[in-house]
């Protein structure tokens, strides 16, 4: 498969075929998502462009327009009435012809069934050009739109234009994704193995590439030459740069920072980091967070009201209270243009685009939006301890034989057991015996068993290595084993028994330490009123002295993995929300049961399947982020929807002449400019998270 080719597709989707038509040939989505397509993310500075284009053509032509109406021709003198009227009709069919934009759009709601503001725009421009240009050839009718009309597609192109910029200004988190990868590659050739400048979208596995300080990382590879520090902030989040030398895992998009090397890659396309990244964003960018379903059908309900509105006020002008039609139809017309299902259905959409950006620079990525809803009102979020409160990296601190055994033996015997088992506990004793150069012998029968401990014979006698309760099983346990494993125990070791059938031979204690950064993350989810709540599979004494460090009040202590979904569950019956954060693979059921499950410390390797939310640091204070970005979007959302809401109950009675006792009466550009305008305001409003600063956590 030809590298990135995922991240090429959606480059050409982003940006390269806006320019043409604003969007118009592009097909469209349903509703106002759709509307935020042409007007955003999806067509950027094109659109905007191409708006701006036609704003200035309809420019030049209103001002013969203008010369030539009745009252301005009348005034001076200017052109005979008969010809004015061509020329009229001719110049606005010219302007009417730029506002096809609008009904292309418009024709994809009628199509999808998802009425929206391009369809009462349509209806507006169409309404008053139709009856303008009947008038023309019936001139018993008398008058005409055109000046109006005209001023009023004027008046959409440059609230469009506006829309376009800020749309694009509120980001694409696909393309800024895409905006990772070099464009070139320096790819050694075959045979004479000489530097060769290509395309990253050639680059397959296999090759070999040479990447120089201050260039980025082409695709994921392996180093096979030379060490350099990395800078993956664009990728975790990580602002320190992590050094790496032969044989390590390059990431691309990383910047090397002071030497060159030569990296061989192995995954590109959808495989490869970045591929993974835009999957996440792509998924996330499907869903909805359950105030935007709302928000739509408010924005459907609210296209049927302004119909209806424009209907009644033609009505109530003309027929009852007996005003001239081209009063009516001009309420009727405002009305249609002033009602803004737009700021509604944007009211939310602009928000998440942001999000999901913002978010994603940071090392968080939301898998599902209407999570969002839920992280604002959690009130307890559960940690698992190893490797999500403290560093995991476990280090032998005691080893205690009994019977005679020397602590080789034990740690020997131990470490042959563990060879078979992937657990972090067992890594760790098996590291220790292959640095003290100790044999690890082949065993026979190999058995796991999940929160207790692995069992395998070793040189023709079964040996167990886990907790105290499976030496238990095991063998007899005598009363020197228990006290030594209490001691290490009330220390807040892990304790390690290694058994035969005969009894224990020796225990082995476990240090972890608590990440830096937990204490301050307990301290910063106190502050903002959440309780966290350990859970660990170590024992009692264990747990205790880890969550006394750390203040935390309440923990669960030997909890069994495949139990830990039991506890979140009992905190949801106790009327909770719950946050469950884990390494995403041994806490898979928790983080399904919780009320957002949280995968802390994916790394590079985002593509984790477990939890709503993947973090890309093991860093605790990236889910008191989580929850701050969560707070600062609700907040946006409401804004947003009360403006948008707010807006449409004062604005559209205001067009139907609602508020005439008090001689307030609005033309339709005015309308379109009003409209335009509360559009852009939801756009700037949902910026303003830009200016969220998820570093300052306190």
């Amino acid at each position: 498969m030809p590298a990135h080719s995922h991240i090429e597709h959606m480059e050409k989707y982003h940006g390269n075929d806006a320019g043409g038509s604003a969007g118009g040939d592009r097909g469209c989505h349903s509703g106002h998502a759709s509307h935020m397509e042409h007007t955003g993310g999806g067509m950027g500075h094109g659109s905007a462009a191409d708006f701006l284009r036609r704003f200035w053509i309809v420019t030049f032509l209103l001002l013969p327009l203008a010369a030539t109406h009745p009252s301005v021709a009348d005034y001076f003198a200017f052109g005979a009435v008969e010809l004015n009227k061509w020329i009229q009709f001719g110049i606005a069919t010219a302007i009417f012809g730029f506002s096809i934009v609008f009904f292309r759009h418009a024709w994809h709601e009628v199509r999808a069934r998802e009425y929206g503001m391009m369809t009462l725009v349509s209806v507006a421009v169409l309404s008053g050009y139709g009856f303008s240009a009947v008038a023309t050839f019936i001139p018993a009718i008398g008058v005409s739109f055109y000046l109006e009309i005209s001023t009023l597609i004027w008046v959409l192109l440059f609230g469009h234009y506006l829309e376009a910029r800020s749309g694009a200004a509120a980001g694409d988190a696909l393309a800024q994704v895409a905006k990772l990868l070099p464009a070139r590659a320096h790819r050694l050739a075959l045979g004479d193995g000489l530097e060769e400048d290509v395309m990253v979208s050639v680059l397959s596995e296999g090759d070999v590439v040479v990447v120089k300080p201050g260039e980025k990382v082409p695709a994921d590879g392996e180093i096979i030459a030379g060490s350099a520090r990395f800078n993956e902030s664009l990728i975790t989040g990580e602002s320190v740069p992590v050094f790496k030398k032969e044989g390590g895992e390059a990431v691309a998009g990383a910047i090397i920072e002071d030497s060159t090397v030569r990296i061989r890659i192995k995954r590109v396309g959808e495989h490869s980091t970045v591929g993974q990244i835009q999957k996440l964003i792509a998924a996330a960018q499907k869903t909805k967070p359950r105030s935007q379903r709302l928000a739509d059908r408010a924005a459907k309900w609210l296209t049927g009201i302004a119909g209806l509105t424009a209907l009644g006020a033609l009505i109530v002008w003309f027929f009852v209270l007996g005003k001239p039609f081209v009063f009516a139809a001009t309420l009727a017309i405002t009305v249609l243009v002033i009602a803004c299902p737009h700021a509604l259905g944007l009211a939310i959409p602009t928000v998440t685009t942001i999000t999901t950006s913002l978010a994603a620079k940071n090392g968080l990525f939301i898998k599902n939006l209407a999570k969002l809803e839920v992280l604002k009102r959690v009130d307890t979020v559960v940690m698992d301890k190893t490797g999500t409160l403290t560093e995991g990296e476990f280090g032998v601190s005691d080893i205690v034989s009994f019977g005679g055994v020397s602590e080789a033996d034990v740690l020997a015997k131990a470490a042959a057991v563990d060879a078979g088992s992937s657990h972090m506990i067992a890594r760790t004793v098996v590291s220790e015996a292959r640095g003290r150069s100790l044999e690890i012998t082949p065993v026979r029968a190999f058995t796991y068993t999940p929160g207790k401990g692995s069992a395998a014979e070793v040189a023709g006698m079964r040996y167990a290595v886990g907790s105290m309760a499976m030496a238990g099983e095991h063998g007899p346990v005598s009363g020197e084993a228990r006290r030594e494993a209490l001691r290490l125990s009330n220390e807040g070791k892990t304790v390690v028994a290694v058994a035969s059938p005969d009894g224990i031979i020796g225990i082995i204690g476990l240090s972890d330490t608590p990440k830096k950064e937990s204490a301050s993350a307990v301290e910063a989810f106190r502050a903002r009123g959440i309780e966290v709540v350990m859970l660990t599979g170590d024992n009692e004494r264990a747990a205790s002295n880890i969550a006394k460090t750390l203040g935390i009040g309440k923990f669960f202590a030997e909890v069994l993995p495949e139990d830990k979904y039991r506890y979140i569950a009992k905190l949801q019956d106790e009327g909770r929300t719950v946050i469950m954060a884990g390494d995403g693979v041994n806490d898979a059921p928790a983080l399904a049961q919780a009320d957002v499950g949280v995968a802390i410390g994916a790394g590079t390797d985002v593509a984790v399947e477990a939890g709503d939310v993947v973090l890309t640091r093991s860093n605790p204070l990236d889910i008191v982020r989580l929850i701050d970005l969560s707070r600062a979007v609700y907040r946006k959302m409401i804004q947003n929807l009360l403006w948008a809401l707010g807006y449409n109950i004062i604005a559209i009675p205001a067009a139907a002449g609602a508020f005439a006792a008090f001689g307030i009466f609005l033309r339709p550009e005015i309308g379109a400019l009003v409209m335009s305008l509360s559009t852009v305001i939801v756009v700037v409003n949902a910026l303003q998270l830009k200016r969220l600063n998820l570093h300052d956590v306190a």
